[in-house]
């Protein structure tokens, strides 16, 4: 799964009607709001938008006729497998009439172009998890956390060792658990929280 790696903006004159097309990764409904507030010019024609969100799906084709905007916009979103997703294409009418084909090109075009420009990242589920741990271990806990390239989130320490609550990737699970088996020789227990 993949997501933007930074905002984006592209620019282009297509038929003599300015289009301008904003992404930004977004991880909630509020998070898409605050971006559309932001990005949209209430001056335009349209300000036409498509999101994914936690594979939930929303587009507006904001006044262009049904389906040649925001469907499109998302088409492209989602060929691209990305998630937290936004953009906002805004379009400012040049007089000429661009068709149906027309708008779904263009739409779609300048999703895609914008969409370049941001670059993407993986993105991976995370989980957090606690680790339990006698002193005599610690240095050891903190090696294979790095190894595996865990956030630590708290630590503190009781009358046994060490208890350390962290985030890692879902992913890096079954490495994170058989580092820190070895490193104990199963003395180390870790749960999920």
């Amino acid at each position: 799964m993949l997501t933007l790696k930074s905002p984006a903006a592209f620019e282009e004159t297509i038929k003599k009607s300015r289009f301008i097309a904003h992404a930004a990764c977004v991880t909630s409904q509020a998070e898409s709001l605050d971006f559309f507030e932001s990005i949209a010019d209430p001056e335009a024609t349209h300000n036409c938008w498509a999101w994914r969100i936690n594979f939930q799906v929303r587009s507006s084709d904001d006044g262009e006729p049904s389906g040649t905007a925001g469907r499109p916009m998302l088409n492209v979103i989602e060929r691209r497998d990305l998630e937290n997703t936004m953009v906002v294409v805004t379009r400012y009418f040049g007089g000429i009439k661009l068709g149906v084909g027309g708008l779904v090109r263009a739409y779609s075009g300048m999703t895609a172009k914008c969409l370049d420009n941001a670059g993407v990242v993986e993105l991976f589920p995370q989980a957090e998890y606690i680790i339990h741990a006698g002193f005599e271990w610690a240095s050891s806990v903190h090696a294979v956390l790095e190894q595996v390239s865990a956030e630590k989130l708290e630590d503190a320490y009781d009358q046994e060792g060490l208890i350390l609550k962290i985030r890692c990737r879902e992913a890096d699970f079954g490495k994170l658990a058989s580092g820190l088996r070895d490193a104990s020789r199963g003395q180390i227990r870790i749960l999920k929280r």
